[in-house]
């Protein structure tokens, strides 16, 4: 089943195959009654996921780009060594693997995503990093220009944002990201990754605020 997802993006005409290493750090893998970690282990997850994409990108002619985002080690308030080490034992795999590039997404605290590139960058590849904000910004109410001046301060190739919200606010998010960069000199490709459906009602954590979630 994760093969033919992979072959339906690249029949569908993507460019690159990203791992699906959602969620797949060590501590998300253990938290919450998850034992995923101790019964097969994040470093086997991470490295089944890239082969898994691997072997399809190489059916077609796709970019495999591996993923991390954000931990429960940072919403548990973890120290930045803790978070770091989080990061890096997914960062090892991809290496391993010798996936094209990374991507740090779905980061609701600058923080944090800042934390992510400054580990993805030590493998030398490029990386592209996108957080799941609205036009106020992040829940510590960094404004979207800023949390782009400081992604690309630590590395990121590319910025934008991804998930909780729809295409024209996604949109909206974007083109602050952009004008933050120009006031601050700085240059990266965007990125965005919205939602399929609109959410004009929800707040600001986007659709995850919604009385309908997660069901609706």
């Amino acid at each position: 089943a994760v093969h033919q997802l992979h072959r339906e993006f690249l029949r569908a005409g993507s460019n690159v195959l990203q791992t699906f290493t959602f969620y797949a750090s060590e501590d998300k893998l253990e938290n919450r009654g998850n034992y995923v970690a101790e019964k097969i282990s994040c470093q086997k997850v991470n490295e089944a996921a890239c082969d898994i994409a691997i072997e399809v990108a190489n059916e077609g002619d796709a970019l495999v780009a591996g993923g991390v985002s954000q931990t429960p080690s940072y919403l548990s308030c973890k120290d930045k060594a803790m978070v770091k080490a989080a990061f890096r034992k997914q960062l090892d795999v991809f290496m391993k693997k010798n996936v094209d590039f990374l991507i740090a997404e779905y980061f609701e605290h600058v923080e944090e995503a800042v934390w992510a590139v400054e580990v993805l960058k030590e493998s030398g590849k490029p990386v592209a990093a996108t957080m799941c904000i609205g036009p106020e910004g992040d829940m510590h109410g960094v404004p979207p220009g800023q949390c782009a001046v400081q992604l690309v301060k630590a590395g990121a190739s590319i910025v934008g944002v991804n998930c909780h919200f729809d295409p024209d606010t996604a949109l909206e998010t974007v083109k602050l990201m952009k004008e933050g960069l120009q006031a601050a000199n700085l240059k990266a490709h965007l990125m965005s990754q919205p939602l399929a459906f609109h959410t004009p009602d929800c707040g600001k954590q986007g659709f995850i605020d919604l009385p309908e979630f997660p069901f609706g």
